[in-house]
């Protein structure tokens, strides 16, 4: 089952996705570099009474294991690592998972098509704003639930808008996994290094069309540099949003 996973949960090979809703067409316009969303989830774990504090998430009580996702925008998980401690920070599990070499994480690709499009994951204020991976504005309304009875008004807030839209594709995911797989929520009780496999199974039997082509192997640039690019990008987008609404 390792070995399936291994196969079929791989980078999409391409940018079309099947979802060709009017409101998708739009959000995809809105981030035409986007080519899927990371997030992070917690999963059930059993783990011994002397290691249950590392375990229990984010002041919870049940101890759970912290997996990082990737799905594209059909719902089909594109990358997954599972096995870490449920109190770990959703931005250090990705930095010390990207910085793994033989972890396999999909480096957004590089641009080959000439059309100076950078690719890049949606992700939530967690993460870091870098290049390949474009954030929310903080401390400014994000979450979907937050616009319901007040729609956007800055051009921070209409980009957050925007933003969230499009990135609940992995929240949706998620929430279709944890359904199909109830295991996922009340662990049995096996060997952790079997609990993390038997993660890894699930997202596995998820699947529906195998992909067929690996990303980029760039590495990400935590640096000034990185963070200023993506910055720029995101102040771009939202402008445009601001000055669209506005005419």
């Amino acid at each position: 089952m390792m070995s399936f996973a291994r196969e079929i949960i791989v980078p999409t090979s391409s940018d079309e996705t099947t979802n060709i809703s009017e409101r998708h067409q739009r959000l995809k316009a809105i981030f035409p570099g986007a080519i899927g969303a990371l997030d992070g989830t917690l999963v059930h774990a059993v783990v011994p009474t002397n290691q249950q504090n590392c375990y229990r998430g984010r002041g919870k009580v049940v101890c759970y294991q912290n997996v990082l996702g990737i799905c594209d925008f059909d719902m089909i998980f594109t990358f997954v690592w599972a096995g870490w401690e449920g109190i770990a920070h959703d931005s250090r599990v990705l930095k010390e998972v990207a910085s793994n070499p033989t972890s396999g994480f999909p480096f957004p690709p590089p641009d080959v098509t000439l059309t100076f499009i950078d690719k890049y994951y949606l992700c939530d204020a967690a993460y870091t704003n870098t290049r390949g991976f474009l954030t929310p504005y903080r401390n400014t309304r994000y979450w979907l639930a937050d616009f319901r009875r007040r729609r956007p008004i800055s051009k921070e807030e209409r980009f957050n808008h925007a933003h969230a839209q499009l990135r609940n594709v992995i929240e949706r995911a998620y929430g279709v996994l944890k359904a199909r797989f109830p295991i996922l929520k009340q662990m049995a009780p096996y060997p952790f290094p079997v609990q993390r496999d038997v993660v890894i199974a699930c997202f596995a039997m998820n699947m529906v069309t195998p992909n067929m082509q690996g990303g980029g192997s760039e590495g990400i640039e935590w640096g000034l540099e990185g963070t200023e690019y993506m910055t720029t990008l995101r102040n771009q987008i939202a402008d445009q949003l601001f000055s669209t609404a506005s005419n």
